[in-house]
């Protein structure tokens, strides 16, 4: 037997984990922490306890806002609003993105009017659809954004789905369980569904990210939430005027943004091709059976 042979599957996923660790956990605590922020804020939300732009000083690490409010408190409570809309996004863009893609691979006729329809909806601006339907939603606020993020972000998922299960649905393993009588949804959840793990989890990553960049613009531009929320966005906003007198109070919020995306985008990449290469393994031990 060959000492230097190369390592099985099993062997080279627990190679691969403490190399995966680094990139995923930033995103874990980040989110851990945003989740946890109101139970950990030094003061309430809306509670003044300096001076308006005050800087960094005793009960106010980072100084204080426009209204002399603690700007840690309100980086701490308004976090876990915005990563769970995000997280809403995310979960229903991939999920609709993904059942209608395999339709569309499995079903050409069905695929080609979908796929007109998303091309359609791709062209129509980001802000402009944000703007649409958050005038239009009674009563605006975060909801709203909520809906117009999914509402934007499906036809762009809907094409990558498509276009990576085209080749799975003329594959021969498809083509003999079609033969064998199995129904469309055995088809799209069993035979096609595990060979996309990798392009579903890597969409997941990109639509959180996107997600998170959508609601943060809709807060800055006051579409979303509306004050005195606290709201990572809405801060940048309200604080714009005094960056030069507590840079703190800008610089926090748009870097805790900035770092949510590049940590999940990070972890979802780290995840993905790890997914992607157990499914193929998987697929290739059945087919060798």
């Amino acid at each position: 037997m060959n000492a230097t042979a190369a390592p099985t599957a099993p062997a080279r996923a627990r190679l691969r984990r403490p190399r995966a660790l680094p990139r995923v956990a930033p995103a874990l605590l980040l989110t851990v922490l945003a989740l946890l922020g109101p139970l950990l804020a030094p003061h309430a939300a809306d509670q003044p306890v300096t001076a308006p732009y005050a800087p960094p000083g005793d009960g106010a690490p980072l100084g204080g806002d426009q209204l002399g409010r603690d700007v840690l408190s309100r980086l701490l409570h308004g976090g876990s609003a915005l990563i769970g809309s995000a997280l809403i996004v995310a979960l229903v863009v991939t999920a609709l993105a993904t059942l209608l893609g395999c339709l569309a691979a499995l079903r050409p006729a069905v695929g080609r009017e979908i796929e007109a329809v998303a091309d359609v909806a791709i062209l129509l601006p980001p802000v402009l659809g944000i703007m649409l339907l958050s005038l239009a939603w009674p009563g605006g606020g975060r909801p709203s954004v909520t809906v117009a993020a999914i509402a934007l972000g499906t036809p762009y998922a809907v094409r990558i789905v498509a276009s990576a299960a085209a080749p799975l649905a003329a594959a021969g393993f498809v083509e003999a369980a079609a033969a064998g009588g199995e129904g469309l949804c055995h088809l799209a959840l069993r035979e096609i569904l595990p060979n996309l793990r990798a392009t579903v989890l890597a969409l997941f990553g990109l639509r959180f990210v996107e997600a998170v960049y959508v609601i943060s613009m809709a807060g800055f531009l006051q579409l979303g939430p509306q004050p005195p929320t606290a709201d990572w966005a809405l801060m940048i906003r309200e604080n714009a005027s005094g960056i030069l007198l507590n840079p703190w109070a800008v610089v926090a919020p748009a870097l805790a943004i900035g770092l949510l995306a590049i940590s999940v985008n990070l972890a979802a990449d780290t995840v993905a091709p790890t997914a992607g290469r157990r499914t193929v393994s998987g697929r290739r031990a059945v087919s060798g059976r």
